[in-house]
């Protein structure tokens, strides 16, 4: 009897302790066009990352591009520094662009922090922001603690500070990490087919990229720290005194954000300029990049 429960017990570490099944950029990327799959192959080998240590955690990032003007990019959580490679491949000949990914740090406090680092390590005293999703908030808590370092700021696909995402989740940040990886990211490879992926009017861009990063390319522990970092709060930023000009994003079909939070952000900033992109999605800027890029384009150099 003894010899059987060591034997399930083993059985049952090595089914929780299994990898994340790895699956080949080009098995992954199969279905979409050729030519986009290779400019997102080219621009990772052609950027290689900057690492600097933050408080004893590794932040990776890219600094490229001309201009006097600096934007800031900021993901969301399914991202890394390279979701916006369309975006800065467009903008980069008029603009300096940092594009950064998060490493698995557990509050928005912390986010600044590296965030913060990185830019005076690049001597960037003031600078224009654009966030999508858990990157548009940070980017509104980066306005509340920063307002005097911030020119303009994107708020895309994103929430005001709320209750609804804790109340609707709850605390799914202390479930997640007694989840195997594998069966973790396995649930979150099943939502991107089934609820984004439809929602992106079926772009292969965008299903391809989200499975990529749940295929191992993003750990178990980053997603736990993002959603810790989304349901975190702050007070935030009286924009009408500040003077920022706001522009958000937003998609009338977002599967991820419902009709109230939308409102909600609007109703924060009051005095923001609003773009609604039909059908889009939750990732405008993967499946509707060029539009994307002009929007960009036009609020942080009026062209």
């Amino acid at each position: 009897m003894f010899g059987i429960i060591i034997g399930l017990i083993i059985i049952i570490l090595v089914i929780y302790f299994l990898p994340t099944p790895k699956v080949s950029f080009r098995g992954i990327y199969v279905s979409v066009p050729e030519d986009t799959s290779q400019s997102l192959q080219a621009f990772r080998s052609s950027h290689p990352l900057n690492r600097l240590a933050v408080e004893g955690l590794p932040w990776n990032y890219i600094s490229l591009g001309h201009g006097q003007e600096t934007i800031l990019l900021l993901h969301g959580m399914a991202g890394s520094y390279d979701i916006w490679w369309q975006q800065i491949e467009a903008l980069q000949d008029r603009s300096h662009i940092i594009a950064l990914s998060y490493p698995p740090v557990q509050s928005l406090a912390k986010l600044e922090t590296g965030v913060m680092t990185i830019l005076d390590k690049e001597q960037i005293n003031r600078f224009n922001v654009v966030g999508s999703s858990l990157g548009g908030y940070l980017a509104q808590y980066l306005i509340a603690k920063h307002p005097d370092r911030i020119k303009k700021a994107v708020f895309a696909n994103t929430f005001p500070p709320n209750n609804i995402i804790i109340e609707k989740f709850g605390r799914m940040d202390k479930l997640w990490p007694l989840f195997p990886a594998w069966a973790l990211m396995r649930n979150f490879r099943k939502s991107t087919v089934d609820i984004i992926y439809p929602a992106s009017g079926k772009s292969e861009l965008v299903r391809a990229y989200l499975l990529e990063q749940f295929y191992g390319r993003m750990s178990r522990a980053q997603v736990v720290a993002r959603y810790r970092c989304v349901i975190d709060s702050f007070e935030p930023a009286d924009i009408q005194s500040s003077g920022i000009p706001i522009l958000i994003i937003e998609a009338d079909n977002d599967p991820l954000l419902e009709e109230r939070l939308r409102e909600m952000l609007k109703t924060t900033y009051p005095s923001a300029e609003i773009k609604t992109l039909r059908g889009a999605g939750h990732f405008p800027y993967l499946n509707r990049a060029g539009e994307y890029s002009k929007i960009l384009g036009e609020f942080f150099n009026g062209s």
